[in-house]
């Protein structure tokens, strides 16, 4: 079993920068891929950004070359550089994890973007 606590986000002025952590507990060797995701109230949430472990990353179209994605193995950590932000960034972000069949997921941490 894998748990995720995200953090990092806030608000911030359109044209900035956040970087959201995701701190992975418990059987970190089991995770096959991992990723983020976003969600705005009354919308379907969203991939942001999502890959397997040593592999490449695929990113959402509305976030390249805006938004990295990195995993720090050594400390069980998952980040996203987010830069030139956009008001319609503006969701809660998540984090995931897969592991065999399953999809774990975090709590999500709110980023609000102000024109």
């Amino acid at each position: 079993q894998v748990q995720l606590v995200e953090s990092g986000g806030g608000l911030v002025q359109a044209g900035g920068s956040l970087r959201l952590s995701c701190a992975i507990f418990g059987n970190i060797f089991s995770v096959n891929a991992m990723g983020w995701y976003r969600q705005v109230p009354g919308k379907r949430r969203e991939l942001v950004s999502f890959g397997k472990s040593g592999g490449e990353t695929t990113y959402a179209d509305f976030v390249k070359g805006r938004f990295t994605m990195s995993r720090d193995n050594a400390n069980d950590m998952l980040y996203l550089q987010m830069n030139s932000l956009k008001p319609e960034d503006t969701a809660a972000y998540f984090c995931k994890a897969e592991v065999g069949e399953f999809d774990y997921w975090g709590e999500g941490t709110q980023v609000t973007v102000s024109s």
